[in-house]
């Protein structure tokens, strides 16, 4: 069965871009400077107001990966580093790459797909008008998708929802974040035009992904 794993970095919309009554919905229940702050910090989790930035796939039996990621600088040429071919293009055009690549595959993995990744896609997809070529979101029981984060938890019958860092340090797994860079840098990596930093750190999320599904397979996921 061909398989892969992906990953999305996203970006929030700055606050002071959108209209009037957006700004007002999203502040209804904030009563406090810090409350306004913090909903204003958490738009790129949603496709409403962010959009993606990056998205990455990860073969995890070849190890072979290909970057899809937004550059507005002086556009990059398409090359490979550490068996991973990136590539540039718009969030309209990155998409549209993801699912030509997503296609082709029987089965994919994600860690917190089910719950950000695929919604995020299928949101900003739409947005677009680009028509899903994969079910990103099967029965939740199936192999189709194995989200890792689901299988750790049991299906939440496991409540705390630990993030990937905390998983791999864990297991002893290289984390992503040792390279210096977390997931809350994105934006402002963004604002200041480091794009290809973006790119290798969602490498690095692939990989460390891998390591997990390799170990929940091997030592976690019942076989008999």
């Amino acid at each position: 069965m061909s398989r892969v794993i992906f990953d999305i970095e996203t970006v929030g919309k700055d606050f002071e871009s959108l209209d009037r009554a957006t700004q007002e919905y999203l502040l209804r229940y904030a009563e406090t400077e810090g409350e306004k702050e913090e909903i204003k910090g958490r738009l790129s989790f949603h496709p409403l107001t962010g959009e993606i930035v990056t998205i990455g796939l990860l073969d995890p039996d070849t190890q072979g990966g290909r970057v899809f990621f937004q550059n507005a600088g002086d556009p990059l040429l398409p090359f490979e580093e550490d068996n991973v071919f990136y590539e540039t293009g718009t969030e309209k055009e990155i998409l549209e790459k993801f699912w030509n690549v997503i296609k082709g595959y029987d089965q994919f993995i994600t860690f917190n797909g089910r719950s950000f990744d695929c919604p995020f896609i299928l949101i900003r997809s739409a947005i677009y008008r680009i028509k899903p070529r994969k079910d990103l979101m099967p029965y939740r029981y199936n192999d189709k998708h194995i989200d890792i984060l689901e299988q750790l938890t049991f299906y939440g019958a496991s409540r705390r929802r630990f993030n990937l860092d905390m998983w791999c340090r864990t297991f002893g797994i290289k984390s992503p974040k040792e390279g210096g860079i977390t997931g809350d840098e994105v934006k402002e990596l963004f604002k200041a035009g480091r794009y290809l930093d973006i790119a290798r750190y969602c490498v690095g999320d692939l990989r460390a992904t891998r390591e997990l599904l390799i170990y929940w397979e091997n030592y976690i996921k019942f076989s008999p």
